[in-house]
């Protein structure tokens, strides 16, 4: 029951009338004991972040800082601090020099507290709008073992809900998941940032976290970009692939036959190992709440191999990537998450 694309090709389009010179980025940071080196590498390459993303895509930055631990009595410094955005880069890297890796307690960590504070920020609203979690720990109430909290955050913030609510803000989430800790978690995480549109990216050394970030960002910004420039024609689209009945899979295709029909390109940072899994986005991306994101994860724990964790980091070590590639087509999981983007930010009308 498909439908034909109506659409004229036509040589590069004069962007839409959305301003990405305007950029909102927030980092949200684990400072627990386990994130020493991640902690570093932000305070020793702020400043380079932001000359390489200014000097490429935005002359308009602002950056803001969630720190996140744990609640008492697992951690008593504190569970969450926030630092507005800026326009300074060294008011930027005061912030983060004021935090050491320190405290903890259990294996879950307050990732909801967090993710609920990155929607209290002062985002502007004609800007792109991206958050980068970095974190090595699973929320409270996903796997309960080890989970002071099993029945999940105890300030009643549920991550699968609260990224569907950024994701209605126009806010993208890219996880930077730090492994081995959370490859048991990889999936779990996948899904938070595929809900908004955004990409789980993992991470073995500390050192390329600013190359991450940079690489992340400018594909933000492009994809942002594009998505404006054929809005008219993916309303049309979404809107007719409903009527069809056709599914996420299908309607990614439906786009990427509009951008290849408008000649319209994207930049990619190279994420092989973070490619979408069927996990997250046929299994925990479906579940409204963490409770059934936790039924979700006791299924999965049945079915993974004992050897999951070592072999998914050898092959990390061998060949890992973040290289950007500019000027090149929408790959499927682009497209795949821009169908995501799409539904989410209009889900009071779509669904």
């Amino acid at each position: 029951m498909a439908s034909s694309l109506r659409i004229e090709k036509v040589d590069r389009p004069v962007l839409a009338q959305h301003d990405s010179t305007i950029l909102d980025l927030v980092f949200v940071m684990d400072c627990t004991g386990s994130m020493g080196p991640y902690i570093d590498s932000a305070k020793n390459n702020i400043h380079a972040i932001i000359k390489e993303i200014v000097a490429n895509e935005t002359s308009n930055i602002r950056l803001a800082l969630i720190a996140y631990r744990d609640h008492p009595p697992q951690d008593t410094s504190f569970v969450t601090r926030v630092h507005d955005f800026t326009t300074q880069a060294n008011e930027m890297k005061s912030s983060l020099d004021s935090y050491q890796a320190n405290g903890g307690g259990d294996t879950p960590e307050a990732v909801a507290d967090a993710l609920h504070d990155v929607l209290h920020l002062s985002w502007r609203s004609d800007a792109t709008k991206i958050c980068v979690l970095i974190s090595d720990a699973p929320p409270h109430g996903l796997h309960q073992e080890n989970d002071s909290f099993p029945n999940g955050c105890p300030a009643g913030h549920d991550p699968a809900r609260l990224v569907r609510d950024m994701a209605e803000q126009h806010i993208t989430l890219y996880v930077v998941g730090v492994e081995p800790p959370i490859v048991l978690y990889r999936d779990f995480f996948m899904a938070l940032a595929y809900i908004t549109g955004g990409q789980y990216v993992p991470m073995i050394n500390a050192k390329l976290l600013a190359k991450v970030i940079i690489g992340g960002v400018r594909e933000e910004i492009s994809l942002d970009r594009l998505m404006q420039d054929a809005l008219p024609d993916i309303d049309r689209e979404m809107q007719q692939a409903k009527e069809d009945g056709l599914d996420d899979k299908i309607k990614a295709q439906r786009l990427n036959e509009i951008f290849s029909a408008k000649n319209l390109r994207s930049k990619r940072m190279k994420n092989s190992h973070g490619a979408l899994s069927l996990a997250a986005t046929d299994g925990y991306a479906k579940c409204p709440d963490m409770a059934e994101m936790r039924i979700q994860f006791r299924k999965q724990l049945e079915t993974i191999p004992n050897t999951f964790a070592t072999s998914t980091l050898t092959i990390l070590a061998s060949d890992i990537n973040y290289d950007l590639m500019e000027d090149v087509d929408v790959s499927e999981d682009q497209a795949a998450r821009l169908v995501q983007k799409w539904q989410q930010r209009n889900r009071k009308t779509y669904y």
